[in-house]
């Protein structure tokens, strides 16, 4: 994070989303350069229209706290309605700040200095650096911090559970419940279950049920996610949700797709690559061991972003000097 009271040479900029946020300031964190959190809110129209054509007077009226100079050296965002606010600073500091946009902003991509899409959209040109999973904040340091921090209240877990909830792609019905209920009630060992705020009260309930033995978090004190990703032998995880798969595949563990109604053509193709390459598997009710390497992304990606920021600025200096 920044220094107090110094200028940050990176802003990681979303519209505030769990999802979102935590792709950008992660890559903000790799990058190792003071950085600064910026949580905006579109005002209408601004809201409304696409990235790439707004009206005038977006960072000064646009937002409900207008942004302005000096601008950041390079700015992060991440989700489709910060888009447009990278666009906006990119012409307002006449090119120089570097902009880099997590996810397929779906307007044309030399809007962007560089765009950061997962795989599985699909998306690809000269200014394009696929990720094989969603970026995330979890690395290997935080994770065995997280281990140490709940290893006498969680112990040696052999399953921890990750569930998501209703979507638009997603949602649970009594079938897909039952089918994950009893899987989970036929393995032996600890179990741990957390679930997310997306996650309906009868679904965390109907579990409860079936599972007498198992270990819930109740929403109350620090998060015991990272924990039980650290402390699980296996993990499993319901399939709506690309955040918490990325991060589960971080710790090299095995890690199973729980069921749910409903899908997209998006998350199949995520889903179907990772199992081709054997990191994730169907939950059915059974357990077994493989390993892979952990995919950490980041590292790989804010190397070359840093690269491409340091080329950029030899080409602005050499163009100046003639």
């Amino acid at each position: 994070m920044a220094s107090a009271g110094l200028p940050a040479p990176v802003w990681a900029l979303t519209t505030g989303e769990a999802g979102v946020a935590g792709q950008a300031e992660g890559l903000a964190a790799a990058v190792a350069r003071p950085y600064e959190v910026k949580r905006v809110r579109l005002h209408r129209p601004w809201s409304w229209l696409p990235a790439h054509r707004q009206v005038p007077g977006l960072l000064r009226v646009g937002l409900a706290e207008p942004l302005g100079t000096p601008w950041p050296e390079l700015l992060i965002t991440c989700g489709r309605k910060s888009a447009s606010i990278s666009v906006a600073i990119r012409r307002a500091s006449r090119g120089r700040c570097f902009t880099v946009h997590v996810q397929n902003p779906r307007i044309p991509l030399h809007h962007f200095d560089l765009v950061v899409p997962p795989r599985h959209d699909g998306v690809s040109g000269p200014n394009v650096l696929e990720t094989r999973v969603a970026l995330h904040r979890l690395t290997p340091e935080m994770l065995a911090a997280a281990g140490e921090a709940w290893r006498n209240k969680l112990g040696p877990l052999n399953v921890a559970v990750l569930l998501g909830g209703r979507s638009r792609s997603h949602h649970f019905t009594p079938e897909t419940l039952e089918q994950l209920a009893e899987g989970l009630a036929r393995l032996e060992g600890p179990i741990a279950v957390t679930a997310s705020r997306r996650t309906e009260q009868g679904v965390t309930a109907a579990l409860k049920a079936r599972l007498p033995e198992a270990w819930f978090w109740d929403g109350t004190g620090c998060n015991p996610y990272p924990g039980m990703l650290a402390l699980a032998r296996h993990i499993v995880v319901t399939e709506d949700s690309v955040s918490m798969i990325s991060e589960a595949v971080s710790t090299g563990k095995p890690v199973y797709t729980a069921r749910m109604a409903g899908g997209s053509r998006r998350l199949a193709r995520f889903q179907s690559s990772l199992m081709a390459d054997g990191i994730i598997r169907r939950f059915d009710g059974q357990l077994a061991d493989w390993r892979y390497e952990p995919i950490h992304d980041l590292p790989c990606i804010a190397a070359e972003l840093l690269r491409r920021m340091k080329a950029k600025s030899f080409q602005a200096q050499q163009l100046q000097g003639e």
